[in-house]
């Protein structure tokens, strides 16, 4: 498989960022709705008689293939206005900012006490005057880059970074001019290995947003943090939420998806998840205090493709390419 791909091609992404008082229509658009496309085929059917004749037989196939929207139908608006006055302020982040697709997946936990406590939660943390990464309309950035119905792997981290300009709501990756951090150099030292024509972003870059835009889910299982105190918001409720995400993926991801769990913590999240269906590759994290034990020669991003080529052809193989300017990606 090619790394190489037009810059054009890599990455809708942070053009796809919203404005936290952008309004729900004019950052999704009107939803897509369903058509048919004929596709028609010809085949050339050569026989010979008994006689030693050769006859030839053009045979034409029609075939009506339904053609799904981009984004399922869901009216968040409509589904928000049944809500209660507390509910309807607690939500409204996930209101503005959750990807469609993801909000018809995730909108019944949103409506639980453990998730209504976490946002009562974070509404104390603001309160309180606390500074929390990613910024708010980044927290939801992983759904709306990776919609439901595109995810082809997931990646799982655990804790937003918690240092300034970093977060931005993708696990693993960060935003131009901030370098790549320790993991991440990791990460592509093993892509180098699998793909040697593999190169990492310009200017010891670290953004992965081209990524997520071809169909891999960068999902930290717990969304938010305070300010340089990791793990501050965990245990608060965000697992729930994420465990939900990548449940419904091992659920209804068509003939299956990849799923890419590194370290003990990670592992547990992908410990259900139905092996004969998917494809679940867990090993050690690429941090430095452990990648020493193996991560490098794990060969996960040549054995997502190997699968992904197996289950549902070459063009469903992932382009882990990341040399793109940053200017050309919108950031």
């Amino acid at each position: 498989m090619s790394l190489k791909r037009k810059a054009a091609d890599a990455a809708l992404a942070d053009a796809k960022k919203v404005k936290a008082n952008g309004s729900i229509t004019s950052f999704f658009g009107p939803p897509k709705v369903a058509a048919a496309k004929t596709i028609s085929t010809t085949t050339k059917v050569v026989a010979k008689s008994a006689g030693g004749e050769t006859t030839e037989t053009v045979v034409e196939t029609v075939v009506q293939e339904e053609v799904k929207s981009s984004r399922p139908k869901f009216d968040k608006k409509k589904w928000a206005e049944k809500l209660t006055a507390e509910q309807k302020e607690l939500l409204g982040l996930e209101i503005e900012t959750l990807d469609e697709s993801w909000f018809a997946v995730l909108k019944d936990e949103l409506l639980t006490k453990e998730f209504l406590a976490l946002k009562r939660f974070l509404v104390q943390e603001h309160i309180a005057k606390k500074q929390i990464f990613p910024p708010a309309e980044d927290v939801y950035s992983w759904s709306r880059h990776t919609p439901f119905h595109t995810v082809k792997a997931v990646i799982i981290g655990q804790d937003p970074y918690h240092n300034h300009n970093q977060a931005h709501g993708m696990c693993f990756s960060v935003r131009p001019p901030t370098p790549a951090p320790p993991s991440l150099k990791n990460m592509y030292k093993a892509l180098k290995i699998d793909y040697p024509g593999f190169q990492p972003p310009p200017n010891n870059g670290g953004l992965l947003t081209p990524w997520a835009d071809r169909g891999v889910l960068l999902l930290n299982t717990c969304l938010t943090v305070r300010a340089h105190d990791a793990n501050s918001h965990s245990g608060k409720g965000w697992e729930r939420l994420t465990q939900k995400a990548i449940d419904a993926v091992a659920a209804r991801r068509g003939k299956g998806a990849v799923f890419i769990a590194w370290g003990a913590a990670a592992g547990k999240r992908v410990a259900k998840v139905d092996k004969k269906k998917h494809c679940v590759l867990v090993g050690v994290h690429p941090s430095p205090l452990s990648a020493h034990r193996g991560f490098f020669e794990c060969g996960h991003f040549r054995k997502t493709n190997e699968w992904l080529r197996e289950n549902y052809g070459r063009e469903a193989e992932i382009d882990w390419s990341l040399d793109v300017d940053p200017k050309v990606a919108g950031v």
